[in-house]
Order: C-alpha cells, then sequence, then structure tokens
C-alpha cells in the first residue's frame, strides 16, 4: 500500500474519533483534525489544532487518537499538536454544524474579522433557537459550560441551550 493510500485511509480511521467535550462532533467535523503522514517504515503522524491553547480536551483527543490507530493495527503512531494558524469556526465542517443544532447547541455564526479581542460584553445580534428556530433569543452567560460556548435562552420556547462562540 503506497504511503498517500495509507494516509487516506489512516484519515479516515482518525476523522470519527469524536470530541470528548462534544460527543456529537468529530475531530474532522470540528475541523481540529489537521494533517495525517504516513511514511514509508508505516510510522503514522497525525497533527491537530485545539479549538484553543489550553483546550482541556486535548489529551483526551491525544489518546483516542493513538487507541483507535492501535486498535487498526497502526501501533507506531505518533500526535502532533500546531497552533499557528490558530483553530477558527471556519474549520467547522457543514454536517458538523448541523450536528451541532440537532444536538440542541446553537452552531457558531460566521467569524468576525480581523483581530477577535475576548470581551466581557455581550455578543452581538440574535442566534437562533436550535430547537425551535426562534430569532426571539437572548444570551444569559458569555461563558458556558465550556469556554467555545456561551449560554442563551430563547423566549418563545423557554428553553436554555448553548450557543458555539465564532472566533
Amino acid at each position: 500500500m503506497s504511503t498517500r493510500v495509507a494516509a487516506r485511509t489512516v484519515r479516515e480511521l482518525v476523522g470519527q474519533v469524536a470530541d470528548p467535550e462534544i460527543p456529537v462532533l468529530t475531530i474532522e467535523d470540528l475541523g481540529i483534525l489537521r494533517d495525517v503522514a504516513v511514511d514509508e517504515r508505516g510510522h503514522v503522524e497525525v497533527t491537530i489544532t485545539p479549538t484553543y491553547s489550553g483546550c482541556p480536551a486535548l489529551d483526551a483527543i491525544r489518546d483516542d487518537v493513538t487507541r483507535t490507530l492501535a486498535e487498526h493495527g497502526y501501533a507506531d503512531a505518533s500526535v502532533r499538536t500546531v497552533l499557528a494558524p490558530a483553530w477558527t469556526t471556519d474549520w467547522m465542517s457543514p454536517a458538523g454544524r448541523d450536528k451541532l443544532a440537532a444536538f440542541g447547541i446553537a452552531p457558531p455564526g460566521p467569524r468576525p474579522m480581523g483581530p477577535v479581542l475576548v470581551q466581557l460584553t455581550r455578543a452581538p445580534g440574535p442566534v437562533a433557537c436550535p430547537r425551535c428556530g426562534s430569532g426571539d433569543t437572548r444570551e444569559v452567560s458569555r461563558f458556558g459550560s465550556t469556554a467555545c460556548k456561551a449560554h442563551w435562552t430563547c423566549r418563545a420556547c423557554l428553553e436554555p441551550f448553548d450557543h458555539f462562540k465564532a472566533l
């Protein structure tokens, strides 16, 4: 098997690894799987970029990737983390955005252009409720269950929901 074919096969395997914080998403859906390389000796190197540099799920993702590869006969594998370019919600797949909405998490909108400033102010504009689709929503807290989400509520259906922040 050529290294290119092997890399494609390995990428398909690794791409199905679930995100430990949002298990309906894979690391491929999330856009953190950057590259897969297989050399002529069969060594596999998987490159990932975390959603942010202090992501607490990074060790779990690394362990899940290496375990998945070992289970499929790729025991000689390493996971490399790269921080540049920084991950952005633009890398999230359309399927990933759809999975978020189906799971009850409002997917991120378009990423702000220019420098991204961390602010303690309310997010601009309405976020559609992932349950009923209403735009009559409000941000309850800029900080949700994980650093990449904010807590919102819908005034129409009265349901709370998370919103994945655009970065």
